[in-house]
């Protein structure tokens, strides 16, 4: 058992943002909750029952193990879909167990096909659109022996779906493609539809998308990273801003990450701290060393400029980011004693460490820190 920290999920605040996502969508539209990556380093496990108790019925994952990951915890109470990887081996379970699933060549629609006809279950599939990612999805000029299949297997496909992924809605400089990969969609929709076979629902909207371009909700919204109370860029935070009155941020951080102290030491002035030379104390210091290290998932890009709270005040990594450890100032710090609380992500007092305070490297570091937390460090829920 991982002793080094804790990660604690807040009930409170993660109903506060679906009480004001579902409330921004409208009742009609359908929130599906992204726990893909570790439930964004949430952990799913603990993650998935917390959102069922605050009222999220259904689960958007990546592959088929995140998917049988979900089912363990909530049975058959929740829709999961499988957004990506589904290997052959596993197309029998996902059917059997009404699991769906986007499709995005033929190949694998032939597959499920066959698989539900072998088990006399119908495969519940979702259509995937390329319309400007250029990742997985169908081309317009592959869909007409797509649409022939699909009417001819009526018995063994139900038709959940038709889905597309936007390339990158959560920033302006991207308005243009986002704005045709619609059009496209609409126009692909329409193929669907003058065939005699539309699909159930029809989505397209990650979090970005769902806030920039209302136009994508559809009938089915995808929602990662603003559930867990973070925004996808500060162009959709001023974004949503600029059209309030209120100038309040609606969403609040679900995660907090905590640590203790494992030693204090002293270096004199002119000493070096940690591996090489990146960091030359000036004056004396006092230095404290945390048991967390990019092993646990806090990166080595955070050497010399990351922040953790230690008794109310905001302090620096110094040196390197070890596998293990890494050490913070605390010469300013009053009374600072082993076992003491360390806040990574998370509050203390009046002072906060966000996700995005760590650095301004890249938007995207809200993201891959929270998914590169260790899976083997605890979570537990609190009110």
């Amino acid at each position: 058992m991982h002793t080094n920290s804790i990660i604690e999920l807040n009930k409170t605040a993660y109903q506060q943002n679906i009480d004001f996502l579902k409330k921004t969508f409208g009742k009609k539209v359908i929130l599906s909750s992204v726990v893909k990556g570790n439930a964004y380093g949430h952990g799913i496990a603990e993650f998935v029952r917390m959102a069922f108790d605050c009222g999220v019925k259904h689960f958007s994952v990546f592959d088929v193990e995140e998917a049988k990951l979900v089912k363990a915890q909530l049975q058959n109470q929740a829709t999961i879909m499988v957004m990506g990887l589904v290997n052959e081996e596993d197309m029998e379970w996902v059917i059997d167990n009404e699991v769906e699933f986007f499709v995005f060549d033929k190949t694998r629609l032939t597959k499920a096909i066959k698989t539900a006809k072998k088990i006399h279950t119908k495969a519940r599939i979702h259509i995937e659109l390329e319309t400007g990612m250029h990742r997985t999805g169908f081309e317009k000029k592959e869909l007409n022996p797509i649409i022939t299949l699909l009417k001819r297997e009526r018995e063994h496909v139900i038709f959940k779906g038709l889905c597309t992924h936007y390339a990158g809605a959560e920033s302006i400089a991207n308005y243009y493609r986002v704005d045709k990969q619609i059009k496209r969609f609409e126009e692909m929709y329409q193929l669907f539809s003058t065939q005699g076979i539309p699909p159930e629902i029809k989505h397209s909207a990650c979090s970005a998308a769902s806030m920039m371009f209302p136009e994508t909700r559809m009938d089915l919204v995808r929602i990662g990273i603003m559930q867990y109370g973070l925004w996808p860029s500060p162009e959709v935070f001023v974004n949503y801003l600029n059209s309030k009155k209120s100038k309040i941020d609606p969403l609040q951080r679900v995660i907090t990450w905590k640590s203790k102290i494992m030693n204090i030491k002293t270096v004199n002035s002119g000493e070096f701290i940690g591996y090489g030379t990146i960091f030359l104390a000036e004056r004396k210091m006092t230095i404290a060393v945390i048991p967390i290290g990019y092993s646990h998932g806090y990166s080595r890009s955070l050497s010399n400029q990351g922040r953790v709270l230690i008794n109310g005040q905001r302090c620096i990594v110094v040196g390197s980011v070890n596998m293990n450890m890494m050490t913070i100032d605390v010469t300013d710090v009053v009374n600072i004693q082993k076992e003491d609380e360390v806040v990574l992500i998370g509050n203390q007092n009046d002072l906060s460490i966000s996700v995005a305070s760590f650095s301004d490297f890249s938007n995207q570091l809200n993201y891959e820190l929270l998914t590169r937390i260790s899976k083997t460090i605890p979570r537990k829920i609190i009110e």
